[in-house]
């Protein structure tokens, strides 16, 4: 069984930054895919970033393009999400997931993946 727990979350101005982290226990291995999605209230989830284990190989939504920066260490067994210049639009609750997979790596597939986190919640002011 795997499990995911993220922290890093808060409360930022408008151009600030965040780093989001997700511990991930339990077993894996580089047929993972693994990344970030958003919900923010009243609103659908939005995959945000995600990456396959073996290649490292990422996605982004295009909102964050530039701005975020999803990262592994393996070392820590650990998947991180940089946010820089943070904007309003951001704000909502972040979720890490998981799972091994052997489809494409995409956002899409985030939104599908079996292991997830409890969320940590993001919020920017103006």
């Amino acid at each position: 069984q795997v499990q995911l727990v993220e922290s890093g979350g808060g409360s930022v101005q408008a151009g600030g930054s965040l780093r989001l982290s997700c511990a991930i226990s339990g077993y894996t291995d580089a047929y993972y895919c693994m990344g970030w999605y958003r919900q923010a209230p009243g609103k659908e989830r939005e995959g945000v970033a995600s990456i396959r284990a073996a290649n490292r190989l990422t996605y982004y939504a295009d909102s964050v393009k530039g701005r975020f920066t999803i990262s592994q260490d393996n070392a820590e067994n650990t998947l991180y999400l940089q946010m820089n210049s943070l904007k309003q639009e951001d704000t909502g609750m972040y979720y890490c997931a998981a799972a091994r997979t052997f489809g494409t790596c995409g956002l899409g597939t985030l939104l599908n993946l079996r292991y997830r986190g409890q969320g940590t919640q993001v919020t920017v002011s103006s």
